[in-house]
């Protein structure tokens, strides 16, 4: 007997294109985003000046999860930046919000149908290494996913990509260039750096930051990693970017808490924007 035919869309694969044809058909110029965009906490105010501004609350759009954090607005932006098609997630969803990996990265997935060939993730990290300080900015050269999952397991559908992909490169190399030289240009200092993330929500002790320090870790975070892995696995190119709002605990003896980092992220965005406005033309 063959099954009944619901009409609704069954694997993810499917739930990925439902929701790209959705924003197409809210968004018409949704066609010509090549880069996609996630903004971390107290970055989102980007997204505001994108030209030509066609928000989106998450709550419409069939399959997004709804953030419950402060500092992450639920909207989902379609513009332009220097005449380039955007498509600008203001705020994500995380893993320790209680959302499984498939929920926490399927805009990545979504956006990817949509057409994206380019994605560019920011956050807001705790500093490891002593020679950054409050306020950096650091390109991603690579990471540690020490979250105790991988956003890939289960069954995997060739229409996204290969059982097995390869991670030698997760964030592009070329990017990191352009990323470095347009923030000289600013007379900014994007240092390179390796971004350790884990589940949270709590923040890390002394001990686990002198573990992460003796792996390699530069900052750390709760996010960035699995939608670093679901858009490599579909072969769209990575630019990640931290903005380290704190010192992490044991690098700095003052207590950290959630408003600081908002703060931090809101204090440097205008650069961070000024650097965005520059790095994303020469992306697509």
């Amino acid at each position: 007997m063959r099954p009944v035919e619901t009409g609704q869309p069954d694997t993810l694969y499917e739930r990925a294109e439902h929701a790209a044809r959705f924003i197409r058909s809210r968004v018409p110029a949704a066609e010509d985003a090549r880069v996609a965009l996630v903004l971390g906490s107290g970055l989102g105010a980007f997204a505001d000046a994108l030209e030509d501004a066609h928000p989106l609350a998450y709550a419409e759009i069939p399959g997004f999860a709804r953030p419950t954090v402060e500092g992450h607005a639920g909207r989902l932006v379609l513009g332009k930046v220097e005449g380039v098609g955007v498509a600008a997630m203001q705020g994500r969803f995380h893993f320790y919000e209680g959302y499984t990996l498939e929920e926490v990265t399927f805009p990545v997935r979504a956006l990817g149908l949509l057409g994206a060939g380019s994605l560019v993730l920011t956050n807001a990290a705790g500093g490891l290494n002593n020679s950054f300080e409050q306020g950096a900015l650091v390109v991603i050269s690579d990471h540690l996913n020490l979250l105790g999952a991988n956003p890939l397991l289960g069954t995997n559908d060739p229409r996204f990509g290969p059982r097995f992909p390869d991670m030698s490169e997760v964030y592009d190399r070329e990017y990191q260039d352009i990323a470095i030289n347009e923030a000289h240009a600013l007379g900014v200092e994007l240092r390179r750096g390796i971004y350790a993330a884990l589940a949270g929500p709590s923040y890390e002790t002394p001990a686990e930051i002198r573990m992460l320090r003796l792996l390699g870790a530069d900052a750390v975070g709760m996010s960035t990693v699995p939608e670093a892995i679901v858009a490599r696995h579909m072969g769209i190119r990575v630019l990640g970017i931290s903005c380290i709002t704190n010192m992490a605990a044991g690098v700095s003896d003052k207590p950290i808490n959630h408003e600081e980092v908002i703060e931090t992220g809101e204090r440097v965005h205008e650069t961070f924007a000024e650097l965005l406005r520059r790095v994303i033309p020469k992306l697509s």
